[in-house]
């Protein structure tokens, strides 16, 4: 079979092999961490956070840690302050001309701005662990009168383990993707992801084969349906629109180069699933806020509360404002139509029809602005597909892999990994992984 060949040239390459085995090791660790409790906590004590994270944003959040979250464990937080500092470093780089300066400055200037992004994590960190704590003490109370240890001793040393577990995942993933294969921090949260995909897909099946009758039937048709938002998902991923290039005549001795016509391929979702994890981050400010607020009757528990509903109007309705914001935020970062347009001059190239210069940099601006409002108003709808997938029955942990961010995270960060196993076996003169065609990633097209 052509699946045991491609795993055996895959087992051949030494380098490749090497780099899978140490993604499943530094994998491994992690999820090992996500099982281990503060110290001082009674893990038996924690059925009401275990209730709490079952839906809502703080079943979100407990995904993106692989139950880390509930378990009161020592990387609990896991990886989202990492993502909020990068979100808060990328509106820097816009408004601060000191961060513009750094992004122009190439790979010593990103260094740099990683620097800065690590301590903001850290400040991020030392905020999030109290209010982290104090919403763990309210829960363990609610469960048979449990409390967490009390004395400042605890709260600190709880505050700074907590950081430190943070940031040894964040480690884990800058080594993933330095020594083993794909991205380490989308991997990390991948994993977390698929941890709960088991569990939520056996919950389902036995809820609907339970049912007095048509259960298996509706479970069936569930799958048929998630099978298709998959399919559409990695379209939204891999959607392009070409913009032919042509190229003049040069001779070079008594040879001649150019004339021949290419192709520029803009991605419709160019920010890929980056505005979903910005936007994500965005809405669980609220619910640290919240944990702030011991009296339910406080104002701020008030006001904050429908944000912390993810199947609720205001919820979904501002998740999809921020996600169309975040999406022309982020495209508007990662696609820079005058370098595209002074790239083409240099190397003699033109958009048949257009001048170059500040015309060429209008089209490809124009173009980008056309293909982005419907990939990014797409983009929120799959986000919000879970939502509607609660309201036609659905259990809670099995609705959030009908869209959002787990499904278009699974399907990016497989497309990702895939792509770079392509690229090492094309390399050694392999067979890629696809009998026809390449697989594209979400940072390119076909590799």
């Amino acid at each position: 079979m052509r699946a045991i060949e491609t795993i055996k040239n895959i087992w051949k390459i030494e380098d490749l092999r090497n780099r899978i085995l140490l993604t499943f090791l530094l994998i491994t660790v992690y999820r090992f961490l996500s099982v281990i409790p503060l110290p001082g906590i009674d893990p038996a004590s924690l059925t009401e956070l275990h209730k709490q994270t079952q839906g809502g944003i703080m079943g979100l959040l407990d995904m993106f840690s692989g139950g880390a979250f509930s378990n009161a464990s020592i990387v609990g937080l896991g990886i989202m302050p990492y993502i909020s500092a990068s979100i808060v470093m990328q509106l820097l780089a816009i408004a601060v001309p000191y961060f513009q300066k750094l992004q122009r400055e190439g790979e010593s200037g990103r260094r740099k701005i990683n620097q800065y992004t690590r301590y903001l994590t850290l400040i991020i960190l030392l905020m999030q662990s109290p209010a982290y704590l104090v919403n763990l003490n309210v829960q363990m109370r609610q469960a048979a009168g449990a409390l967490i240890p009390s004395g400042i001793w605890f709260t600190i040393s709880s505050t700074i383990i907590l950081t430190a577990g943070s940031m040894f995942v964040l480690w884990l993933g800058e080594r993933i993707t330095d020594k083993g294969i794909g991205n380490g921090v989308s991997f990390i949260i991948m994993v977390g992801i698929l941890a709960r995909l088991p569990r939520s897909l056996f919950e389902e099946f036995v809820s609907r084969v339970t049912e007095t009758s048509g259960g298996l039937v509706m479970f069936l048709l569930e799958i048929v349906i998630l099978l298709a938002v998959i399919a559409g998902a990695i379209l939204l991923v891999q959607g392009t629109r070409r913009i032919p290039v042509q190229y003049a005549k040069q001779m070079v001795g008594n040879k001649q180069y150019g004339g021949a016509r290419q192709y520029i391929p803009l991605k419709v979702n160019a920010a890929n699933v980056m505005p979903i994890i910005f936007a994500q981050a965005i809405m669980f400010i609220p619910i640290s806020l919240m944990g702030f607020g011991s009296d339910p009757d406080s104002w701020m528990i008030k006001i904050f509360a429908p944000l912390t509903d993810i199947n609720g109007f205001w919820y979904n309705f501002i998740n999809v404002l921020l996600i169309i914001v975040f999406t022309y935020f982020y495209t508007a970062i990662t696609i820079n139509p005058k370098q595209m347009a002074e790239d083409l001059k240099r190397n003699n190239g033109f958009i048949p029809g257009i001048k170059p210069g500040k015309k060429t940099v209008d089209y490809i601006d124009e173009i980008m602005s056309r293909i982005t409002l419907p990939g990014a108003i797409f983009l929120a709808l799959v986000a919000i597909m879970p939502a509607f997938a609660t309201l036609f029955g659905i259990q809670q942990g099995f609705a959030s892999f009908f869209g959002g961010t787990s499904l278009l995270i699974l399907v990016g960060v497989v497309l990702d990994t895939l792509q770079q196993v392509e690229s090492h076996l094309l390399m050694r003169h392999y067979d890629g992984l696809l009998k026809s065609g390449r697989i594209k990633g979400r940072q390119g097209t076909a590799y």
